[in-house]
This record gives C-alpha cells, structure tokens and sequence, in this order.
C-alpha cells in the first residue's frame, strides 16, 4: 500500500443552518477567485438555480462548483440549510475532506449547524469554522464562539477537531478576517485557510480506478449522468468500465464523455484522476451508491448510507368530480414513475406501494421536503392528491416509540407565555431557556407530530416575528394523545360554484378559504368551521328573488378577504380524515369519503380515530 496525495485539489463543503449565509458567501468566493470576468453580469446566489430555490431563498439541493487559487483547484458543494435535506448533506460530505462550518454572528449556532456538523466529525474531516454576519448590530462573536466550542464538546468531537481555525465574515461584502478589528477588504484569508488547514485527497496507488456515484444527473444530449468522487486510480474517455450495483452484480459500460466543474459549470476532460470530483456520460443504469470500478478488479465502495425517514405521506391519483380539468399527467402510472425518478436522486426519501390501490407511500425527513416534492410535480402539470403527513413510529422491545425533535425557539420576552403554553398542550418538555435581553432562546423536547400544523400558529402567537427550528433527537416511548386542532371543516353539500351571498350568511360560522365562483362538490372543505366539529353547508344558495326586491334594491354583500391557501398552509390544515386535491392552478382540501352520508356513519368516525401503530 502507497499512500499519496493530490496536492492540486482541495474538496470542501459549505454546511450551516438556514439563512447565516452560504450561498451569498459562494457568490464572492466566485467573484475574487477570477471565474467572472470582471465586467460579467452575475446574478445573486448563483448557485440557487432551481425556481423554487429562487422563490423561497433557500437551498433546496447540494449543489457542485469550483473556483481555482494559487493553481489548485478547490471543490465546493452548496449544501441545503433545513433540517428536511439532512439527506443532500450526508450525500455532499461523502466526497469532501473538509467542511466550512459557517455560524451566524447573532443567532448562533442552530439546529442545522449542530446536525450537518454531528455528520462531519463523524466522517473526521477538517472543519474550518466562519462566523458570519460579524456586521449586524445584534451580533456578538465571542459568545458564538463559546458556544461553538460547547457544540463540539457535546458532540464528543476529538482534540484535532476541536482546535479548529477561526475567521470572521462579513459574507454579503466579500470580506473574511483572522481577528474582528482587522482592515483586510476581501477573502484571501479564506482562499488561504483552504488551502492550508484542508487535507489534499489522498489515494492509494496500487488500487485500481474507483468512483463512489453521488449525485445524478440528466442531459438531452448526453443521457444520465453520474456524479462523483474519484477514490482512487483515474479514468480516460472511451474506457470500458463496469458499475458495481448494490447487491454487488456488475453492469458494464463505456464512457462516452468525461467532465470535471470549471466555475458552475461542466468542462470537458480527457482524464479523471484521484481525488477529482468528475461527471460520467454513458452510464444509464446508474444510482446514487453505486460504484464504477475497472472490469479487472470491480471491487466497491463502501455505500452512501443517510438517516432513515421519520414523517410518511400517501400520494394517489385524484378522484376528485374537478379531475382532469386542468392538469396534463393524470394517471398513477404516471405518478409512481416521477416519483422513482425522484427517489433515484433524492436519497432521503423512499417509496412503498400499497398493494392494487392507486396510492403510494412517499417516506422523507419532513413535511417541507414532501411541499417541495410536490410543488415540484404541480409546476410539471401533475394532478395529484396527498394525505396528511403522519410520523413513522417504531416497536422497540414492546414498547412503541415514536421520533422526538429538539426544538429551538427564538421569539420576544412578550411571547414566552404563549408559546410555552401551546408547546406544553402538544406534550412539549422545556429543556432550557435564555434570556438574550430582547429575544429569548427556548428550548424544548418535544414528539415530531406536535410539529405537523403548528408552524402558521407559532407565528401567529408571535406576530410574524418567532424563529422556529429543530432536529431529530431520536425515538422515545409514544407520549400519548393530544388535540392539534381545535375547530372543525365546514364542508360543501352539494356541487355547484361558491355564491357570494351564501359565503357572507356563512362567515359567522367561521373563516372561509374559498373565494366566490370557486367551483366546488360535495365533500369539499370550504372553511374552517369556529367549533370542535365539521359542518355540513350550502355555499350554493343563491338569494330568492321576488317581484317585489330586485337586484339593485338589495345591499352590497361586503365579504371578509380570503387568503390564498398555500400548499404548506393547506397540509398543516387538514385533519386525519381529509386529504388535499393539488392541480398546477389551484390547490383544494376534501374529505376522504365525500357523501355525507356515508362520511357520517360510526365506522367512518371510528377508521379516523384509529391508534398509532408501529410500521
């Protein structure tokens, strides 16, 4: 065994919790290391190049680059900020060495900060820690630091990646310092700390070519791609490879076109060598885990492996009366195929289809992972129905236990009470708090399904102005049952479109989420009914006209303003026994059964008060 290193390559992440930075910092690491041409017109946040990135202002996948300093070139993966991608990071830290752990001066290290960092000390790669945001007014660094320190310290982390570098940031000006007074106006001091505190790849040089399959791809032009790093060995264009599947049976290939990233993009190359992250073309029956090995010596990699799932959602075609009328892709076949091709790329979800029935199991991190998946499905044209999300519970030893989410909430003094209390009914136990002087750090223990819908309710208790975050703890016996919502649906009768005279006799009752000339159908959730129970209505009734009153007699019927129901908004709504109808234009809520009458009956009533049970 001969142990080297490629000294003209450094592979490194980029890992924090949502909004301290990261991608703002990617930005000016392209600008000063020259892959923009000075005069080149570059948008912000280069790397959020999905839509739905560029909507929310988040990263929703990892996402590969490169920039070049001092003749090496330096790898980065953008990793996604939510707790619900954890999946996109274990996938990114598999091909790096080192990780830039950045920490927002103000807010200190979160949830995200304290996972993504647990799955880099244990993969025991180099941490170069960066504490961003050093210019807010609010921000106090040495008090981040401490508590940086006592997150490795929790975290076991061992004595070398405790004595870890130290810069200070302020991400969205491009500049990095050794120490806050400094006068330095730019970001050499990173570029250089890269280089000196991040291990060059090593590999060995008596083993054969090796390349652990990461991430895929898909060009028009070129088929699947496979994206990965280089273990050991290299590779040429037009090289027979085979690729090593995971129940070690070897499917062989030829690789047709070879690419190494130049900035944000792919350049050609007519080599692959160790420690390189490089993109593969000729391989169509590929997935994330795999590896590409020589035809001589096809030995594998260990697997990618990532936390199981915790929170599962039924998906099924949409049996609405409205089916059809808007949507493109419309049948099961056609959903179970998008989502296989999701779960190829996506390693945090998996799929189970139950049994004959149209209707499939999507098991992920979170509820916003699921929003995301079918937003993404939505925007393609799909027409779909998904069911409320529920938590996977499991038996250990007899006992059924269910995930636990240590929850950080950041809020005013004002909303303590409020929130305290609200967790405390969802089965919540607080584990610490602190005072900040304004702002108040509480945490909480607390079961993942007191979670599901709570998060409109949370900022509503703090007037739009509490930060909300978590992340697995682990399983712990099943604490028990608790109401998460306590009023009911008030539920359309009959078909026909929602009549305004109808909605204002009907806004006593509770607040409305249709707007008037909505088409609507028996068993469609039209409000949010003001009592515990779910409420049959007419939303179609028209005012009886006679020849006495006539049209331009009568008031203006004023009605109270409906917000648009938002597909998070709609799936922290519903209830156990409602599912929601989702179209590329409009998103509905219904009931799962639709005539009352059946929907009535005691064994309906009973199926939807049905125990947890353990999978």
């Amino acid at each position: 065994m001969s142990i080297e290193k490629n000294s003209a390559i450094r592979n490194i992440a980029i890992i924090a919790h949502v909004d301290h930075g990261k991608t703002t910092l990617v930005d000016h690491l392209f600008r000063q290391s020259g892959t923009f041409r000075v005069s080149q017109e570059v948008k912000e946040r280069v790397m959020d190049n999905l839509a739905l990135e560029q909507e929310r202002g988040i990263t929703i996948a990892a996402k590969n680059c490169s920039v070049r300093w001092n003749g090496v070139r330096i790898n980065i993966l953008d990793t996604p900020g939510h707790a619900d991608f954890g999946g996109e990071v274990e996938r990114a830290l598999a091909m790096v060495e080192g990780a830039i752990l950045l920490v927002d001066a103000a807010e200190g290290p979160l949830p995200q900060t304290r996972f993504v960092l647990q799955k880099a000390l244990e993969k025991n790669i180099s941490i170069i820690v960066v504490i961003n945001k050093i210019d807010r007014a609010d921000a106090r660094p040495a008090e981040v630091l401490s508590e940086i320190y006592d997150m490795f310290i929790d975290l076991e982390a061992k004595d070398h990646h405790i004595d870890f570098p130290v810069l200070y940031a302020v991400g969205r000006e491009g500049i990095v310092k050794k120490n806050i007074d400094d006068t330095n106006t730019d970001l050499h001091i990173l570029f250089d700390a890269i280089l000196e505190h991040i291990p060059a790849p090593s590999y060995d040089t008596d083993e054969p070519f090796q390349m652990l399959v990461c991430d895929l791809d898909y060009s028009d032009y070129l088929g699947r791609l496979a994206i990965g790093r280089v273990m050991h060995g290299n590779a040429h264009v037009n090289e027979d490879l085979v690729c090593v599947k995971e129940d070690a049976r070897t499917v062989p290939l030829t690789i047709t076109r070879l690419q190494i990233y130049e900035g944000v993009v792919f350049a050609e190359s007519s080599s692959a060598d160790a420690g390189d992250i490089a993109i593969l073309a000729g391989i169509d029956n590929v997935e994330i885990g795999d590896t590409i090995a020589t035809k001589e010596h096809p030995k594998a990699l260990p697997r990618l492996t990532v936390d199981p799932p915790t929170v599962s959602m039924e998906f099924g075609v949409n049996t609405s009366p409205l089916a059809g009328r808007v949507g493109t892709i419309v049948q099961a076949s056609r959903i179970w195929e998008r989502l296989q091709k999701e779960a190829l790329r996506n390693v945090g979800i998996k799929l189970e289809r139950k049994g004959t029935d149209n209707t499939f199991m999507v098991k992920g991190r979170g509820e916003l992972q699921m929003a995301i998946i079918v937003e993404t499905m939505r925007r393609e044209g799909f027409e779909l129905s998904i069911g409320r999300p529920t938590v996977i519970y499991r038996n250990e030893n007899g006992t059924l236990t269910e995930p636990v989410e240590h929850l950080f909430i950041d809020c005013d003094e004002a909303f303590v009470g409020i929130v305290s209390e609200k967790l405390s009914r969802r089965k919540g136990k607080l584990a610490k708090l602190i005072n900040h002087g304004a702002r108040v750090r509480i945490e909480f223990f607390i079961p993942s399904r007191s979670l599901i819908g709570y998060r409109n309710q949370f900022l509503t208790d703090t007037k739009g102005t509490g930060i909300m975050s978590s992340y697995l703890k682990g399983y712990e016996p099943y604490a028990g049952d608790f109401d998460t919502r306590f009023t009911g649906s008030l539920v359309a009768d009959r078909t026909g479109n929602a009549i305004p005279y109808a909605i204002f006799n009907l806004e006593p009752r509770g607040r409305m989420i249709v707007q008037p000339g909505d088409d609507v159908y028996e068993g469609m959730v039209v409000g949010e009914h003001s009592k515990d129970s779910d409420l049959d209505v007419n939303i179609c009734r028209g005012k009886k006209l006679t020849n006495i009153r006539t049209v331009l007699k009568d008031e203006n019927v004023t009605l109270t303003r409906v917000q648009p129901l938002s597909l998070e908004k709609a799936i922290e709504f519903i209830r156990d026994d409602e599912i929601i109808e989702v179209t590329p234009t409009s998103i509905r809520i219904r009931k799962t059964i639709l005539p009352a009458q059946q929907r009535n009956s005691k064994t309906a009533r009973q199926a939807a008060k049905a125990l947890p049970t353990a999978e």
